[in-house]
């Protein structure tokens, strides 16, 4: 008889599989994906390397796993920042300003696993959640052009070229820092409101609807 595993082994399983991408995500969050080495996860987690290998047989396996977990976590942020807004205006500005006050929340963490210079085969990893960010936001550009509320255009590119600046504006090497919660939360207003200029949204509106838009601490 094949062995089962029981209700019990599949979740210390499961238990120790996010034991080891929390660990993972710490170091990333401390050094940037250089710092995601198995030996160092092993012992961030307090497991043998050996351990580790059984889940993720190589380190891209692994950074490819949390770059998934990353990248579904704030996905989810955003589409709930947005479908809780009263339309397609409100619903693009929560989408922005709330991706780009997570991202300045963990700023080393959401440049590792979005844009940090890594080898190609790792950057290769990483490109969904790049294309599911732009993604997301095409299709709150789209509803809005929809209703006219915004000039026509080509959200395949809007969205990226959006995706682009947020991340060099806010998390990229030339991007400031920030001593307080407040200075945070200003720099991501005006991120946010240029965001809403590139799509044609004049700076009062603009401004107004980024207001309105209950942004999480940064």
């Amino acid at each position: 008889m094949p062995y089962r595993r029981t209700a019990n082994v599949v979740r210390r399983l499961a238990e120790r599989e996010q034991a080891i991408l929390a660990a993972a995500q710490r170091l990333a969050a401390e050094g940037g994906m250089a710092a995601v080495q198995i030996a160092a996860v092993a012992d961030r987690a307090g497991i043998a390397a050996g351990t580790v290998y059984r889940y993720f047989p190589s380190k891209n396996d692994l950074v490819a796993a949390l770059t998934g977990m990353v990248g579904d976590r704030e996905l989810a942020a955003m589409r709930a920042a947005a479908d809780a807004a009263p339309g397609p205006l409100s619903a693009l500005a929560a989408c922005i300003a709330t991706f780009a006050a997570r991202a300045l929340a963990e700023r080393r963490l959401s440049w590792a696993v979005i844009a940090e210079p890594v080898d190609a085969e790792v950057d290769a990893l990483r490109l969904d959640f790049r294309q599911s960010l732009a993604a997301e936001l095409e299709r709150r550009i789209n509803a809005a052009t929809t209703r006219k509320l915004v000039p026509e255009q080509d959200a395949r590119v809007t969205a990226p070229a959006i995706v682009g600046a947020l991340m060099e504006g806010l998390l990229g090497p030339l991007a400031p820092t920030y001593d307080s919660e407040g200075q945070a939360r200003e720099a991501v207003q005006e991120a946010a409101l240029l965001a809403l200029r590139a799509v044609g949204i004049v700076d009062a509106r603009a401004r107004g609807l980024v207001a309105q838009t209950v942004l999480p601490p940064a």
